[in-house]
C-alpha cells in the first residue's frame, strides 16, 4: 500500500473527500494518508486529520530553499503527496524528489484561470468575468512553476448565468471531492494508463448542473462508462 502525504492550507475538504474514499474501499484501497502538513496551525486540514487520527504537522520553515517538507515525506516513507489547497510553493528539492508523483487539484479547467495569485473565489469570478459556459477542476501533475504541470484528469461543470462566484465555487469543489480521490487511488494503484482523462466533446457542450449527475458521471468515468 502507498503512503500519501496530503499538503494543505485550509479547511481540508477535499482532504476530508480523500480519507472518506480510501476508507470506502476497504481492503481495495491502493493507498493511505500518513500524514498531513500545513503552512497555518489553525487550519482545518489539521483538525480534520487529527480527528482521523492522521499525524498533522504544522510547517514552521517558510525559506524557498527550506529541506523541512523533504525531511517530513522522507520520515514517513511517503510514496505520493497530494496538494489540498496548499498555497505556498513547494521547494524545488521536493517538486524534483516526487517528480511525476506530486498532484495538484486547482478549481478551473486550466490552463485557463491558473497560475500565481489564482485561488479560492478569485478563480471563479475570473470564469464568471470571463463568461465561460463551462468550469470544473483540473488534477495535474507538480513542477516548478504553479499550475503548470501535465494535466491528468480533468471535469467539466456548467456554469449557470445566474451564479455568482460562491455558487460556482461549490459545484465545481463537488466535482473535486468526487475527481480527485479517484485520481489519487488510480496513481497508487498504477494505473496511468487511463490518463489523461477527460470528458468528450459531446459532454463537454451540455455539462451537469446537479451534485447528484456531477458525482455520478465521474464515478462512471472511473469505471470506463463516461456519459455524454
Amino acid at each position: 500500500m502507498k503512503k500519501v502525504a496530503v499538503l494543505a492550507s485550509g479547511g481540508g475538504s477535499n482532504l476530508q473527500a480523500i480519507l472518506e474514499h480510501f476508507a470506502s474501499l476497504g481492503p481495495g484501497a491502493a493507498a493511505q494518508v500518513v500524514v498531513v502538513a500545513s503552512d497555518r496551525p489553525q487550519a482545518g486540514a489539521v483538525a480534520k486529520a487529527r480527528a482521523a487520527n492522521v499525524e498533522a504537522v504544522v510547517l514552521r520553515d517558510r525559506q524557498p530553499d527550506s529541506t523541512e517538507i523533504l525531511d517530513l515525506l522522507a520520515a514517513h516513507d511517503v510514496d505520493l503527496v497530494a496538494l489540498a489547497g496548499y498555497l505556498r510553493l513547494i521547494p524545488t528539492p521536493v517538486v524534483d524528489r516526487y517528480a511525476e508523483c506530486m498532484v495538484n487539484v486547482h478549481p478551473a479547467l486550466l490552463p485557463k484561470h491558473g497560475g500565481p495569485g489564482m485561488y479560492g473565489l478569485r478563480v471563479h469570478q475570473a470564469v464568471i468575468n470571463a463568461r465561460e459556459k463551462v468550469s470544473g477542476p483540473t488534477v495535474h501533475l507538480v513542477t516548478h512553476e504553479y499550475d503548470s504541470g501535465p494535466v491528468l484528469a480533468q471535469w467539466a461543470v456548467g456554469v449557470d448565468p445566474s451564479d455568482d462566484a460562491a455558487t460556482l465555487a461549490a459545484r465545481v469543489l463537488v466535482a473535486e471531492h468526487a475527481l480527485y480521490p479517484r485520481v489519487i487511488q488510480a496513481l497508487a494503484a498504477g494505473d496511468r494508463s487511463r490518463f489523461p482523462l477527460r470528458p468528450d466533446a459531446g459532454y463537454l457542450a451540455n455539462p451537469p448542473i446537479t451534485p447528484d449527475d456531477i458525482r455520478r458521471d465521474i464515478i462512471a468515468a472511473f469505471s470506463g462508462r463516461v456519459s455524454s
